[in-house]
């Protein structure tokens, strides 16, 4: 196998190169699965990043206790094959499965559970310090860990906790090898041990990530040899390595070129709707967007039907707020701010600002960001055209997260943002909430405050009723409407396009990309 593997591996590198050299006669080994990503991953340590582009990878890696059920978000067994919950739902019971390994021959126990949400949330831990653990929000409600025999662990949770499964199931929630962890320490998320179909080979960076078949996989080794994620940041590239044949699946394909590969015969189309929403970060602790009536007047001055009909054509829908339309359940009538250039202009002269000056944070491409810098200009145009003064600063997806990420204080007024999510408590709690400002671990760049929100939050991820939850939501997306703490501009239908050759290939709700039962023939 191994030998085999080395082989296709290097006619993978032979093929890259003849891509980029003579692009007609790129081909891609047999067997081996090239997947064109949107950027280079940050890490592959599934608790240390926020990014789809590296989840995309993560879940073929590593397992969680639980799963989204193939084509829902809907919760199935996984590392656990059952579990109870109290009556009180304070606590979480899981049978774990047996005879199960990582990929470094440790052995999966619930002495493994334990490390790896002790490593997240205790600060006492002693590898606490190979974090940062940014998105351990997800668990901030679980109190403690406690083994109960090899095969069984318990989460005993502070307070009942809706989205607890679910957050489970994030990839956020994927278990790591403790022995891994305890060799290579803040070096791990370059040489990833979980327990999933495919096992880590090799991370060249800005070059590809190679993982290989896990032929001892507990729910069956892939079909595939291996799979070779390569980073493509530019949109125009990917297609042309697509289509000449130097990958064999491209994600997010930009909007000009969908019809060309529904209408060729070599290719394969797949669309699928999910949780997305796309907007602008606003800094409301400083700057023109302190003032509500000024981020009123820039949803009132972006035309976001022509961002979504004709920048994206038609792949999106235009947003009304933080909460994405896929959570139908949610109790929400209210609708996006229309386009109005007077009712913008009457808002800026009503807050007594003229021409107020914007440094606008544009991204050159990054999970679920569409096609930023392309948005980025029709948003600055439209700014513009009602008084703003906006000028853009553009960096690359890991640098732009670098900037963001801390707070926009002192740097930007406005930054684009994109978030796929599993749950409507997860955007809000992570984004809007007063204790996630970035000074606190969290991702509230633009410092938005609203104690009534904060309260909704905690109420509707308390709640057990999902009736009551949609209310409570329904209440947080028209509030944070009016706010406005977000430009707020599409949801959006993710795609990706396959060669012939592939099989069984299919896009998740989740936003996250399951090899498993892929095939290439």
């Amino acid at each position: 196998m191994k030998r085999l593997f080395r082989s296709a591996l290097a006619v993978a590198a032979l093929a890259l190169a003849s891509a980029a050299a003579l692009p007609a006669a790129a081909q891609t080994p047999p067997n081996v699965l090239v997947v064109g990503q949107i950027a280079e991953p940050q890490s592959l340590d599934p608790h240390t990043v926020t990014a789809t582009n590296d989840f995309r990878i993560l879940v073929n890696i590593y397992d969680g206790l639980v799963r989204y059920k193939d084509g829902t978000l809907e919760v199935e067994p996984a590392l656990a094959e059952s579990w109870d919950i109290s009556e009180d739902g304070k606590t979480y019971t899981f049978k774990l499965r047996e005879g199960v390994k990582f990929h470094d021959g440790a052995d999966f126990n619930a002495e493994a559970v334990k490390f790896n949400f002790d490593r997240m949330l205790d600060e006492n831990h002693p590898f606490y310090d190979t974090g940062p653990f940014p998105l351990s929000f997800n668990f901030s409600s679980v109190d403690a860990v406690n083994v109960i025999d090899d095969h069984t662990v318990e989460f005993k949770l502070s307070e009942a906790f809706a989205p607890f499964l679910s957050n489970l199931a994030y990839p956020t929630g994927l278990i790591v090898s403790p022995e891994a962890v305890k060799t290579y320490g803040k070096e791990y998320g370059r040489h990833p041990s979980g327990t999933g179909p495919f096992k880590f080979v090799e991370w060249e960076s800005n070059q590809r990530v190679v993982v290989e078949s896990n032929p001892d996989y507990w729910d069956s080794a892939p079909a595939l040899e291996a799979v070779v994620f390569r980073p493509i940041t530019d949109a125009n590239t990917r297609v042309a390595e697509m289509m000449a044949g130097g990958i064999d699946v491209m994600v997010e394909v930009p909007p000009d070129n969908l019809a060309t590969f529904k209408q060729d015969a070599n290719f394969s189309v797949t669309e699928q709707a999910g949780p997305h929403v796309w907007f602008g970060i606003l800094n409301t602790k400083e700057g023109p967007f302190a003032d509500k009536r000024v981020r009123q007047a820039a949803n009132y001055a972006v035309n976001k039907e022509t961002l979504v009909n004709d920048v994206l054509q038609g792949t999106a829908t235009v947003a009304a707020g933080p909460i994405p339309p896929a959570f139908n359940w949610v109790e929400s009538s209210v609708k996006p701010y229309p386009y109005d250039v007077e009712k913008a202009k009457a808002l800026l002269a009503e807050a007594g600002v003229e021409k107020p000056a914007l440094t606008f944070y544009v991204t050159e491409g990054g999970s679920g960001m569409l096609d930023p810098i392309t948005m980025g200009a029709a948003i600055q145009a439209d700014l513009k055209a009602v008084g703003f003064d906006v000028k853009i600063e553009t960096y690359e997806w890991n640098t732009f997260l670098g900037q963001v990420n801390p707070g926009l204080e002192g740097k930007a007024d406005m930054a684009e943002m994109a978030w796929m999510t599993n749950d409507p408590d997860t955007v809000p709690y992570l984004t809007l909430r007063t204790d996630a400002m970035p000074d606190k671990g969290g991702f509230n760049s633009g410092y938005y405050s609203n104690p009534t929100v904060d309260d909704l939050l905690e109420k509707a991820r308390q709640s057990t009723d999902q009736v009551e939850r949609g209310k409570l939501y329904g209440e947080v997306q028209s509030i944070v409407h009016d706010d406005a703490p977000w430009l707020f501009v599409a949801n959006w239908k993710q795609n990706a396009v396959t060669t012939a050759a592939v099989q069984g290939f299919k896009l998740q709700p989740s936003f996250l990309l399951q090899l498993h039962n892929v095939t290439k023939q």
